[in-house]
């Protein structure tokens, strides 16, 4: 699903490193879920959260409603999306990320300069192809800090990037990475996607990419996966 901060493209270098170790039956958890466009690469026992209810309806609605879904923007229209999609109740988790410009959440109808393309259209396709990939995906809505994590799992977040394109709810990021120390006490494998991190997380990849999370919309930031020391 379109999703602003998206690792679509950076996951075939990412998630060879994550899952490098990752033994049979072990959970792979993604507390920072977003668009599920990692977890949807993912096999074997997958547990994908967010604190937004409405991304992880949308979530719900790909993996299960599929065919139920509007397919192109006669059926819902951009005076749909202006009413937030009020006449969608079971729908207005997707239209506010699949619709919305970037995949901000409702950042604003999608269209082309031309007027032409058809983005619910678009958005059912992309949908359908993910789909199959989420069977089986384990969805819960909740906070990072609140997620029961099965034990000694491999863990993947995404979190809101510091100075970045601010999220819909503040976030502290001392809080985070304090969490992550925790978690690596308690035998979890963990991976994290930011631009810095503490001195006592190692960065054992990166590459130069165009984010649309930068405040300067031009310019390219330098993915990292951090991991902490002591999992080195």
């Amino acid at each position: 699903m379109k999703y602003m901060g998206s690792k679509n493209r950076i996951s075939k270098h990412i998630l060879p490193i994550i899952l490098k170790d990752r033994q049979e039956g072990q959970w792979y958890v993604e507390p920072f879920v977003g668009g599920a466009n990692m977890i949807d690469k993912v096999e074997g026992k997958r547990l994908g959260a967010d604190f937004n209810e409405l991304l992880i309806c949308a979530l719900i609605n790909i993996r299960d409603d599929i065919l139920t879904m509007p397919k192109n923007n006669l059926e819902f229209t951009e005076l749909d999306y202006k009413n937030r999609a009020l006449n969608f109740p079971l729908f207005k988790g997707f239209a506010a990320f699949a619709y919305s410009f970037s995949g901000k959440f409702w950042g604003g109808w999608r269209r082309d300069g031309a007027g032409i393309r058809d983005y619910v259209c678009e958005s059912y396709r992309n949908a359908a192809k993910q789909s199959p990939k989420l069977q089986g995906v384990k969805l819960a809505q909740c906070s990072y800090d609140a997620l029961e994590i099965p034990p000694q799992s491999v863990i993947y977040c995404d979190p809101p990037y510091a100075n970045t394109t601010k999220y819909k709810d503040d976030f502290n990021h001392a809080e985070f990475w304090e969490w992550c120390r925790d978690k690596r006490k308690e035998d979890h494998q963990v991976f994290i996607s930011e631009y810095n991190a503490p001195s006592d997380f190692i960065c054992v990849w990166q590459k130069e990419i165009q984010s649309g999370l930068n405040t300067n919309s031009t310019k390219k930031g330098i993915e990292k996966l951090f991991v902490h020391e002591s999992q080195i």
